[in-house]
């Protein structure tokens, strides 16, 4: 159906705003979470310390709010561009991204662009709260085995061949 009523390029229809929204996603989630764990916490990227759980839900948390705001007029693009169909005169609404965004905020005004943001804000936040807390644990138990590992290789190596092939 797509197919016949848009042609090949109507099964790629949303894709540029997905790549440009799931980009600007993970661009926003990881910085934010990085600040928010140097603002709040004094966390410094590979300084070995381990967040507690609490923290990085907070931390997460945040992170979670900060990428849908970033997204907003990408998601809503995607949204409007896959779900449009030909109007009575044979036209597309949309020709692409950029027209899209161009026509709501000329149409909608600017904040049409974050439409539906509250939802988002009501899902994706606990989520990452919940993500971040697991992902940062897990990386501080990785980190603590890494160091036991280095130490048991040291402990080896002197029992083996002295102190002088330790290192």
């Amino acid at each position: 159906m797509i197919i016949r009523d848009e042609g090949i390029l109507g099964l790629w229809s949303g894709a540029a705003p997905t790549v440009m929204r799931n980009g600007t996603n993970q661009a926003a989630m990881f910085t934010a979470k990085n600040a928010f764990d140097v603002l709040l916490w004094k966390k410094h990227e590979g300084d070995g310390r381990v967040l507690l759980p609490w923290q990085s839900m907070i931390s997460g948390f945040l992170a979670g709010t900060a990428s849908p705001v970033c997204t907003g007029p990408f998601d809503v693009v995607k949204t409007r561009l896959m779900a449009q169909s030909r109007g009575v005169d044979g036209q597309m609404k949309y020709k692409g991204m950029i027209h899209a965004i161009r026509t709501i905020y000329a149409e909608e005004g600017l904040l049409a662009l974050w439409k539906g943001l509250l939802p988002r804000l009501m899902r994706i936040p606990p989520g990452q709260a919940i993500v971040w807390t697991v992902a940062d644990q897990v990386i501080g138990l990785y980190e603590r085995l890494a160091a036991w590992q280095e130490s048991m290789r040291l402990v080896w190596s002197y029992m083996l061949y002295g102190p002088s092939n330790s290192a």
